[in-house]
């Protein structure tokens, strides 16, 4: 009976999760296509849905919602589930998709040629583990811990170049300090040399179309006419008219490029004088606040990763546990360690999860509105699915460092004997090459601006 009402509760869960996932797709992802395929729009949903559920069920964990023994099984049965859509559904219809968009690719091949990448894929995904130390010699060919191994890597490696680059941007695009001082009279000042730009490129036009029209007359009048004098006299004056046609092309080319460059430094110049204006309002003086601590953070976190690497360490205790330490021995606090234990862990891990799902769906509704074309657009939802897959059983790895070990207990029976610190000291050196790139690129953004190009 109790199994049954855990299942109940599982049930519902996912079909809220499926239905948001569904709506998502709908109205932000395919909001400018049409959606021919159902099938892609059923994988985005399904493989959205399982990370949903997996995060629900460490929600659960520390709760104690369900029973000990439908926690476990529903983790083995989400787990696998997620990994037969990220390591055969989905790569079997991005080849599938992929093949189907070559032209000269007969139909009777499509399905042949399909399972041969797909196979291919398996291959390179099945290599992919060999160079990492991440497996152990006792575990089976089909296990649980050969297959999230392989996915781990490659979803810490997504995780912690977003994390990196999401440490430095968001400072970079919400402090004041990074603001270039722009005022109106500059805003309006490009502008202005933009439209006497677009002014020159018109009438120089007009002079070619003149030009043109001209030489075309006396074509025509000369046709009948063309003897004597006037077929010596013609051919000099038809001749000039091209030569100034060709210059005047000549200088409308260069104009052109003047215009571009000033049509950008005009955008620039308007989003920063918007920018301006936004940071001094309520909204934009809380975010400033929030980019100080951002900045602390990742000053924090970069050195951090740094003593991590240098000296080979991972750390042993969770930050709730580290802190109510702390709170107990050094300040002398007198409270229920397990009670606070479970709050502050459900708090926390909450954030966290809230946090990654709402970051990486957002990120990947920008990729896609960028990336994605009318042919194309099934085939980048697809390996956003995948990257989302990947991304978030990664984060399952992760993030069981950050809940207190007795949390953590059907997590770590679930995925195996893994080697949970290799995961964690990959993803400090690849969060320390994003973050430390992204300050290098934002820096030579920031010193070169578009004006002085011109």
């Amino acid at each position: 009976m109790t199994f049954l009402q855990d299942t109940t509760v599982v049930l519902l869960s996912q079909v809220t999760f499926f239905v948001g996932a569904w709506i998502f797709f709908v109205k932000q992802l395919f909001k400018d296509y049409e959606v021919r395929h159902i099938m892609v729009q059923l994988i985005f949903s399904i493989t959205l849905t399982l990370s949903c559920t997996m995060f629900e069920l460490i929600i659960f964990e520390i709760l104690e919602l369900l029973d000990a023994s439908s926690r476990y099984f529903y983790w083995c049965l989400m787990l696998y589930l997620l990994l037969f859509v990220v390591i055969v559904l989905n790569p079997f219809y991005i080849a599938y998709y992929c093949i189907s968009n070559v032209p000269y690719v007969k139909p009777d091949y499509i399905k042949h040629l399909t399972i041969l990448v797909w196979i291919i894929f398996i291959i390179i995904f099945w290599k992919f583990g060999d160079p990492f130390p991440i497996l152990s010699p006792k575990q089976g060919v089909l296990s649980m811990e050969q297959l999230v191994s392989r996915i781990g890597v490659i979803g810490v490696t997504v995780m912690a170049l977003l994390s990196g680059f999401g440490a430095v941007n968001y400072p970079y695009t919400s402090m004041a300090y990074f603001i270039r001082e722009v005022s109106i009279a500059d805003v309006m000042n490009i502008e202005k040399r933009l439209m006497q730009a677009m002014d020159m490129i018109v009438i120089k036009k007009k002079r070619i179309a003149i030009a043109k029209r001209q030489s075309l007359e006396k074509i025509n009048e000369g046709m009948g006419r063309r003897s004597g004098l006037w077929s010596m006299i013609y051919p000099t004056g038809n001749n000039r008219n091209q030569e100034n046609i060709a210059q005047l092309k000549l200088e409308i080319a260069g104009l052109e490029e003047l215009s571009r460059q000033l049509f950008l430094e005009a955008h620039e110049n308007r989003n920063m004088f918007e920018r301006i204006e936004w940071s001094k309002t309520w909204k934009g003086i809380y975010f400033n606040f929030l980019g100080y601590i951002f900045s602390v953070y990742c000053t924090w976190k970069i050195f951090i990763c740094t003593i991590n690497i240098v000296f080979d360490r991972v750390g042993k205790k969770d930050p709730v546990t580290r802190g109510i330490e702390i709170a107990v021995h050094w300040m002398g606090f007198n409270f229920d360690v397990n009670f606070w234990s479970q709050q502050v862990s459900f708090y926390l891990i909450g954030c966290i999860v809230v946090t990654s799902i709402r970051g990486l769906l957002l990120t990947l509704t920008k990729f896609f509105n960028r990336m994605s074309s009318s042919k194309s657009s099934n085939i980048i939802v697809l390996i956003l699915a995948q990257i989302m897959g990947m991304y978030f059983v990664s984060s399952v790895l992760l993030m069981r460092m950050n809940m207190p070990p007795q949390y953590r207990t059907i997590i770590t029976q679930v995925l195996g004997d893994l080697q949970f610190n290799f995961y964690h000291r990959w993803f400090d050196v690849i969060f320390l090459v994003s973050a430390l790139g992204s300050i290098v690129t934002l820096y030579l953004a920031h010193k070169q601006p578009i004006h002085e190009n011109l």
